[in-house]
């Protein structure tokens, strides 16, 4: 949500935040711009709309020579998607200017001061608070930019991460955070900084995570200075070695990046699988877990928060973690988990799942879970994430970049870890057979190869999409494991299509969701042979019964839902447990073409951000 870029050093600013911007169009925005300084003028040019729009109205001004600059993606939370409420925002003197992702949460008793100082604003933004604020610190302390910063944010309430320059500190950028993500790239005699690696990830592997509450003094004749926001003292940056290429965050040949990353899911699988699971050992090695087995053993119960399609994952996990172990499980909404004074027991174990590591109601309710001393692992995908650095132990899915809003391989990766933790903690707790434990690590094996086996079944999958393209609302329904795919699979409709859609257990169709059924609905039914097979027949034949359109996803040689069906896709057979990895790849190809061939911007869709870093 929102995006950041910034560069100092000795090439042209111009293009490397360009194409930074565009790298991370990905998170969601609505407005843009940039801000350049020429050694003598600071230049800023903001646009409602797309970067393209952007780099058009740049090409419109006369060449700008600048090695600084800093740039910006706006997704509007103060003030509507307009020029004036873009960002760069601009001090009253226009010497500082200043990006920012967050929310000042106490930017109107701040606004009000800053008027009977003396000071005017144009814009709707918290923002424009923000740099006013650091400004009237410059000039009552008589402090330089990064002290004025400190300073001024010590008087903030809310979340960010920004960058300031000040033209009066030509070879200088200040960047801070706290609750939204900052990365530095450290070069040879130049910085860049960016709320991901993306944007920099061809100029240099060496990057700095910004820690919580941390600032940074950029410049370029002298080392990085980092300290608390709270502090003067100065703290050695740790300096890491990326671990993405350029190459993974393009699309390689595909339209779009969400059927890119669709078409990764087997090896993405592989690749959480690599080195956890032998299964011809019959071993699952979780490093991160072993030295806390204990913890989960001796639980009272686990306690998953999440948001999104990472809490549908998490109702998965549910169904894995209670069937294998038989610890009591619940799954909570963080975003409500943070706020309904939960009752927390210091033996409770705390799940946190999250594909950035950076969602603001995650981390929140970590936060809350440690403040009451329950121990908290996590699950996320972005190696140095907040949520990776925050909880007290956790697993990596290794699904590599994932570009696309709606969320893909990050969902099955995460039931690939989850999965991986149920068994290991079963076997060690003694809650499931070795022979048991044996046959599910041979079938857990086998799931990337099945994976790969349904994606061949795209263009099936694509004429089945433009019968259904024109409908405006859909039911889907699972029972069991593949209740929450059926959950998920409604949040992909909905997502990149725009068509409502709804998830619901089977067994519930007649407690309600019934009466919308007609000869203009569809319904999306996962009647796998596993599980409630014949009760998921008997609600197929009520749909039909009433002229439903059915699309059912099936075992392999299924015959009696074809019978009832008016599509089936078929899915390789396999344990129950499993099935919601395979379930969901069919679904996602289904919202995928029905997106596509509805014209929608499926790698972008309207008001939506990749990661949600504010409230």
């Amino acid at each position: 949500m929102c995006g950041i870029v910034a560069y100092i050093g000795q090439q042209q600013a111009s293009p490397i935040i360009i194409k930074g911007l565009k790298r991370l169009e990905y998170r969601g925005y609505d407005s843009t711009g940039i801000s350049l300084y020429d050694g003598t003028e600071l230049h800023t040019i903001k646009t409602t709309g797309k970067v393209s729009d952007l780099e058009a109205k740049f090409q419109g001004h006369d060449p700008i020579q600048a090695t600084i600059g800093i740039g910006h993606t706006r997704w509007a939370t103060h003030g509507v998607p307009n020029d004036v409420n873009a960002h760069p925002q601009t001090s009253n003197s226009g010497d500082l200017v200043v990006v920012h992702n967050g929310i000042i949460e106490n930017y109107a008793s701040l606004k009000e001061e800053l008027i009977q100082r003396g000071y005017t604003f144009s814009s709707d933004t918290d923002t424009e608070v923000l740099v006013n604020l650091i400004e009237d610190v410059q000039r009552k302390e008589k402090v330089k930019l990064g002290k004025a910063v400190q300073i001024a944010l010590t008087q903030v309430v809310g979340a960010y991460a920004i960058v300031v320059f000040d033209n009066k500190k030509p070879n200088e950028l200040v960047a801070a955070r706290l609750g939204s993500p900052l990365a530095i790239g450290v070069g040879e005699g130049e910085f860049f900084v960016a709320s991901d690696a993306t944007p920099f990830i061809e100029y240099t592997k060496n990057v700095i995570y910004l820690e919580e509450e941390h600032l940074a003094i950029i410049r370029c004749d002298r080392d990085i200075s980092i300290r608390k926001i709270t502090s003067d003292k100065v703290i050695k940056p740790y300096i890491e070695e990326l671990q993405m290429s350029l190459e993974n965050i393009q699309k390689g040949g595909y339209d779009h990046f969400m059927l890119k990353e669709i078409f990764e899911q087997p090896q993405a699988i592989r690749d959480t699988l690599r080195g956890r699971l032998l299964s011809n050992e019959g071993v699952i090695t979780l490093s991160s877990l072993r030295e806390h087995e204990n913890k989960f053993l001796k639980a009272r119960r686990i306690l998953i928060v999440a948001c999104g399609t990472s809490w549908h994952a998490g109702l998965v996990a549910e169904y894995l973690l209670e069937k294998f172990t038989r610890i009591p499980v619940e799954v909570e909404y963080a975003s409500e988990f943070r706020y309904r004074d939960p009752i927390i027991f210091s033996d409770d174990i705390i799940i946190a799942i999250s594909q950035s590591g950076e969602t603001a109601d995650t981390l929140a309710a970590i936060n809350i879970a440690k403040e009451r001393g329950a121990f908290v692992f996590g699950v996320c995908n972005v190696v140095g994430s907040s949520i990776s650095r925050l909880t007290d132990a956790g697993c990596y899915t290794h699904a590599g970049p994932e570009i696309g809003v709606a969320s893909t391989k990050a969902f099955t990766t995460q039931i690939t870890v989850l999965s991986l933790l149920a068994l290991r903690l079963g076997m060690v707790k003694g809650t499931l057979s070795r022979s048991e434990y044996q046959q599910h690590l041979v079938e857990l094996e086998s799931i990337p190869d099945k994976v790969s086996e349904i994606l061949k079944q795209e263009r099936l999958i694509k004429e089945v999409a433009s019968s259904f393209k024109d409908a405006n609302n859909c039911i889907y329904l699972g029972r069991g494991y593949n209740f929450p795919v059926a959950l998920e699979g409604a949040l992909k409709l909905k997502e990149i299509s725009y068509i409502h859609a709804e998830g619901y257990p089977a067994a519930e169709m007649k407690h309600g969701p019934i009466a919308l059924i007609d000869e203009q609905m569809p319904v999306v039914v996962i009647a796998t042979k596993k599980g409630h097979y014949d009760k998921v027949v008997s609600n197929i034949s009520e749909i039909k019964s009433r002229k439903g359109r059915i699309i059912a996803i099936v075992s392999e040689g299924d015959v009696r839902v074809k019978e009832l069906a008016d599509y089936c896709i078929e899915i390789p057979e396999s344990l129950e447990c499993f099935t919601p990895i395979l379930t969901t790849i069919p679904l996602q190809l289904l919202s995928y073409y029905i997106a596509v061939q509805r014209g929608c911007n499926v790698d972008q869709p309207r008001n939506l951000a990749k990661s949600v870093t504010v409230e």
